[in-house]
Formats: structure tokens, C-alpha cells, sequence
């Protein structure tokens, strides 16, 4: 069996240069394993460096440990399997910067006190249907009008769209699957390209948030049964699926996942995730199934 570990930089800085690698490299050469050739798949930004055997974690440690603290993104999975027929991605702080909670709460002016709550439900302190539903019955009273509002807000992470639209032409599909609202994934899946996405529905009566949410609320049992059940639509083998998110509520499906990643993630998901990215952007998703830069398409 053949591992790969895939170095990742920012592409908005390219700090990976080939001393940098050849760092990576000479480590784990010296550890005594078997190592091919530095196989870069965008100068500057990501490599793959091939390795005789199983995935060891303690590998990864030794290339790590060589990067002394560089900003690069280290990844050891099996060589075998790597493109992904499926992604499935969390919304808030993965896809899109906002948190879009604490957007609707900083227009009412109680963003402190509801961004606390969520730092803590995503941390894992807190339970995601209470704590959602907590956060959901503060902003009782705000008006429909807010909703638009703070949609105006979205900021989309960088790689995104080339994320979708590349897995999309090499035959993949993908799904949004968040536990915000629907008012806002029906705004961003198609801006970025998702085939579906699945949400809360915020109540709304008489042009007034009512401070409730629709139940059963969607939440982190429900994100990995939307994985497993597109699996099952599509034929899909869950080996063969790819899910990132940032936060405890993921936990479930990035566990399931054949690949799963904690983006920019709270340390309650980084603990079980394959894959942890914390200097490249989406596109970073994208090197770990090996896709070389010159095969990514147009963002849509």
C-alpha cells in the first residue's frame, strides 16, 4: 500500500517554496522511509510527496515537525481513492466568513452576547439545538427586512466556487448541508454551484421573525444522514464522498466521510477529522484528491 502527504500553502502568499519541502522531505528520509519524488501540483502552493506503506500518523508528525512552524498545510492519507464523487460542506465559516446568526444579532445589537453562544456551540459546549434555538428566540420581534440585510453581508471564502465547479466537471456533485437557514443557503448554493443545499427554516409571521425555527431542527445527527443518504441516491460509495465543516455540529459527517476536513476548524473537530487546513483556502480541498492547478475549471 502507497500514502501520500500533500503540502498546501496559501495561494494568495505561495509560500511553499522547494526548500520548504525538501524540508519535509530529507525528514522523512532520514526517519528511514521509502519516499518518491517531490511531485508539485502548483508551484508555490501545493506538492505531493509519494511514501512506501500505510498512512502513519507519526509520519505526518516528523514532516511537521521539519516545517518548523512554516504556514503550510501537511495531509497523509492513502494513495488509492483520492477524487471524490461527493462533497458535502457546511455553510457558515466554511463556505461563506459569517456566522449569519450573529449577523441578524449584531443588527439588533445584541452581536456580543448571541457571537458567544455560537463560539460555544461550535466549540462543542454547548448543545447545537439548544444553543440554535436559544440564539434563534433572541432575534424574535427583528424585521423580514433584516433578512436581506444581513445577506448583504456574505463574504464567500476564497476557492469556493473553483472547489465546486472543478469536482462538478470531473463528474462529482455537492451539497451545502447547514444548520443556519435557508434563506441564506438558497442565496449561496447557487452562487457557488452546489447541486442542493439543506437548512433550518427561520419563522417568519407578518413580516416579523417570530424567534423560533421550524422543527425537527436540521443539526449535527441530520448533516450526517444527508451524506449517507446522497450516497445512497447517487451510488455512491461513502469512501468515495468528501465532507469539510468547522465546528462540533460536523463532527458526525466529517467522521463518516471518506475524506473528512476540519477547515479553519474549533479544535473539537480537528480531533477527528482525516485532514486539517488551516493556511490554504478551498482550492486546498482540491489538492488533497490530487488535482494538479491546470486542471481546475473556471470559477462559475
Amino acid at each position: 500500500m502507497r500514502s501520500v502527504l500533500t503540502l498546501i500553502a496559501d495561494p494568495a502568499t505561495a509560500k511553499l517554496t522547494p526548500e520548504t519541502a525538501n524540508m519535509a522531505w530529507n525528514a522523512l528520509r532520514a526517519a528511514g522511509v521509502m519516499v518518491g519524488d517531490i511531485d508539485w501540483l502548483a508551484p508555490g502552493i501545493a506538492c505531493d510527496i509519494a511514501l512506501e506503506g500505510a498512512p502513519d500518523l507519526r509520519l505526518r508528525e516528523i514532516a511537521v515537525g521539519a516545517l518548523a512552524g512554516r504556514p503550510v498545510d501537511a495531509v497523509l492519507q492513502a494513495a488509492a481513492g483520492r477524487r471524490k464523487r461527493l462533497l458535502v460542506a457546511d455553510m457558515e465559516s466554511t463556505v461563506i466568513v459569517n456566522e449569519m446568526v450573529d449577523e441578524l444579532a449584531a443588527l439588533v445589537g445584541i452581536g456580543e452576547r448571541v457571537a458567544d453562544i455560537t463560539r460555544r456551540a461550535m466549540n462543542g459546549e454547548l448543545r447545537f439545538k439548544e444553543a440554535l434555538r436559544e440564539r434563534v428566540a433572541l432575534l424574535g420581534g427583528l424585521e423580514e427586512t433584516a433578512l436581506k440585510e444581513a445577506r448583504e453581508r456574505i463574504v464567500f471564502v476564497p476557492g469556493a466556487r473553483t472547489l465546486v465547479a472543478t469536482m462538478r466537471a470531473h463528474g462529482a456533485r455537492s451539497a451545502l448541508v447547514s444548520g443556519g437557514f435557508r434563506v441564506y443557503t438558497g442565496y449561496v448554493a447557487p452562487r457557488v454551484g452546489f447541486d442542493w443545499h439543506y437548512a433550518n427554516d427561520l419563522v417568519v409571521r407578518d413580516g416579523v421573525v417570530a424567534g423560533i425555527v421550524t422543527e425537527p431542527i436540521l443539526g449535527r445527527e441530520a448533516k450526517r444522514e444527508a451524506l449517507v443518504s446522497l450516497c445512497r441516491e447517487l451510488k455512491v460509495e461513502i469512501s468515495e464522498s468528501l465532507a469539510v465543516g468547522d465546528g462540533a455540529n460536523d463532527i458526525d459527517m466529517v467522521e463518516a466521510a471518506g475524506l473528512g476536513v476540519a477547515f479553519r476548524a474549533k479544535p473539537a473537530l480537528r480531533t477527528v477529522a482525516t485532514a486539517a487546513i488551516d493556511h490554504g483556502d478551498l482550492t486546498a480541498l482540491l489538492y488533497l484528491q490530487g488535482y494538479r492547478q491546470s486542471e481546475f475549471a473556471a470559477d462559475a
